[in-house]
C-alpha cells in the first residue's frame, strides 16, 4: 500500500503538503503510520479549519434568499448585522496583515462579503412609514451611503497602522456582543425568530465550535482565541431561541393611544348644545320672530295679548 502513496501524483502532493505540512504528510500519506497522535490532531485541526471555510462560502445564502423572496427583513435586527459586519471584517484583516494561516480565518473573506449584502438588503426591505412608501429617495441615498461606508472602512482597516489595528482586534470582543445581543433581545421580545434562516444560525455555531479547537491547535493568539470563544456562546445562545421559538409568529405589542382632550371652547359649544331645547336647535321651526326678545317667543298666546 506505501508503495502507492509514495508514488502520486506530484499535485497531490503538493496540495497534501501545502494542507498539513511536509512532516505529517510523510508520516499519515506515505508511511501510513496512524498512530501519530500529533499528527493525526494536526490533520482533524486542518480538516476542519478548511471545511469551516468551504462551508462560510453558502453560509448566508439561505438567510440572503429568505428576505429577497419575502421583500421582509422582520425580526432582524440591522444595528446587530452592521456591527457583525464591522467584526468579520477587523478578524479578516487582523489575520490577514499578521500572516495567520488562512484555513484558521478563510471563513471571515466569505462573511464580510455575505454580510455586506445582507446590510443592504436590511435596508432595501426595511419596515417603513406609510408616509414614506411611495418614496425611493430616502432608499437609495441610505443604499448608496452604506455602501460607500463599507468600502471606505474596508480599506482603511487594510492601511492603518498595525498597533491600531491590534486595538481594532480587540474590541471585537464588545463588538461581537454588540452585534448578538440586539438580535438576542429582539428575537426574546417577539418570541419570534422572524426570518432568520436556521441553516445559517446552525452552520455558524457549529462552525465557531469547531473553530475553537483549531485556534487552540495552530494559532498562538489570545485575542483570537476570545473572540472565537465568545462568538460560540451568543450564536449558541440564538440556536436555543430558534429551538424555543420555532413556527411562532412575532408578538403584536399594543400601543395605548392616550383620549384626545378636546379644546376648552369646543366642549363649551358640546354643553350649550345638549342644554339647548329641541325645538331652538338649527333645522327644527322656530315660533320667534327675529329681533323678538326670548321671553316674547316662548308663548304665541302672551304676544298676541300685549297687540291687543
Amino acid at each position: 500500500m506505501t508503495s502507492i502513496t509514495r508514488n502520486l501524483p506530484p499535485f497531490v502532493r503538493d496540495l497534501g503538503v501545502s494542507i498539513v505540512g511536509e512532516k505529517c504528510y510523510v508520516s499519515l500519506v506515505e508511511n501510513l503510520a496512524f498512530g501519530d497522535t500529533e499528527c493525526l490532531k494536526t490533520a482533524l485541526s486542518k480538516g476542519m479549519g478548511w471545511g469551516i471555510v468551504i462551508g462560510s462560502g453558502v453560509m448566508k445564502l439561505p438567510q440572503l434568499y429568505i428576505i429577497y423572496k419575502r421583500k421582509s427583513a422582520r425580526g432582524i435586527s440591522t444595528s446587530g448585522s452592521a456591527f457583525e459586519t464591522l467584526a468579520y471584517a477587523v478578524n479578516l484583516t487582523y489575520a490577514y496583515r499578521n500572516g495567520i494561516p488562512f484555513s484558521t480565518y478563510g471563513e471571515n473573506a466569505f462573511l464580510t462579503a455575505q454580510n455586506a449584502i445582507l446590510m443592504l438588503l436590511l435596508i432595501q426591505y426595511a419596515p417603513r412609514p406609510r408616509a414614506l412608501t411611495s418614496s425611493t429617495d430616502s432608499r437609495t441615498t441610505k443604499l448608496l451611503g452604506t455602501l460607500l461606508i463599507m468600502i471606505v472602512g474596508f480599506l482603511l482597516l487594510l492601511f492603518v497602522p498595525p498597533p491600531i489595528l491590534a486595538t481594532f482586534q480587540a474590541l471585537t470582543l464588545p463588538i461581537s456582543i454588540a452585534s448578538k445581543v440586539p438580535q438576542i433581545i429582539e428575537n426574546h421580545r417577539n418570541k419570534s425568530t422572524g426570518n432568520l434562516s436556521w441553516f445559517a444560525v446552525l452552520l455558524q455555531t457549529a462552525g465557531c465550535g469547531a473553530r475553537i479547537y483549531t485556534i487552540y491547535r495552530e494559532v498562538d493568539d489570545v485575542l483570537v482565541a476570545l473572540g472565537a470563544l465568545l462568538a460560540f456562546v451568543l450564536n449558541a445562545i440564538i440556536g436555543v431561541q430558534m429551538w424555543l421559538y420555532w413556527g411562532r409568529d412575532p408578538v403584536v405589542h399594543k400601543v395605548k393611544v392616550e383620549e384626545k382632550q378636546e379644546p376648552l371652547l369646543a366642549r363649551s359649544e358640546k354643553a350649550f348644545v345638549e342644554r339647548t331645547p329641541p325645538h331652538s336647535r338649527a333645522g327644527t321651526p322656530s315660533l320667534s320672530r327675529p329681533g323678538t326678545p326670548l321671553s316674547a317667543s316662548r308663548s304665541g298666546r302672551n304676544w298676541s295679548r300685549k297687540v291687543d
